[in-house]
C-alpha cells in the first residue's frame, strides 16, 4: 500500500474488552488492547503514505448456538444494551466497509466501537 497511488485502508478486529475487560478474561482483553495499539502505531507510521489503519471493536455478537451455550450472558447483555439486541455479523461488516470507504478518508488510528451502546452505560 505504501507504493500504490492513494494508499489504502487496513482494519483490525479488536473487541470492547480492549477497554472494558471482563472478569477472567485478562488474556483476551490484553490481546485485544494490543491490537488497538498496533493499529494506532501503524496509523502514525503509515499515514504519510496515505495508508489509514483503524480497529473495529464489537460487543457481543450473535452466532448459532450462543443463546443455548450462554443463556445467562445473553440475557444480561440484552438487558444492558440500549438497542435491546446482540450484534449481528453485518453490523461489524458495515463498520469495516465504512472505514475502508472514502467516507472515512480522514479517519485513522481510531477504534470504532460497535456494541449497540453498551459501553455508554455507567458501571456504578
Amino acid at each position: 500500500m505504501r507504493e500504490q497511488a492513494g494508499g489504502g485502508s487496513v482494519t483490525h478486529i479488536a473487541s470492547i474488552e480492549a477497554s472494558h475487560p471482563a472478569p477472567l478474561h485478562a488474556h483476551y482483553s490484553a490481546s485485544k488492547a494490543a491490537v488497538v495499539m498496533h493499529a494506532r502505531s501503524a496509523a502514525l507510521e503509515y499515514g504519510r503514505f496515505g495508508v489509514r489503519v483503524n480497529t473495529v471493536s464489537p460487543g457481543l455478537s450473535d452466532r448459532e448456538g450462543l443463546a443455548e451455550a450462554w443463556p445467562d450472558g445473553v440475557r444480561r447483555w440484552e438487558r444492558a444494551v440500549p438497542t435491546g439486541r446482540l450484534g449481528r455479523p453485518e453490523d461489524v461488516g458495515d463498520a469495516c466497509v465504512f472505514l475502508a470507504s472514502g467516507l472515512a478518508s480522514w479517519v485513522t488510528g481510531h477504534d470504532l466501537v460497535v456494541d449497540g451502546g453498551v459501553s455508554a452505560r455507567p458501571t456504578w
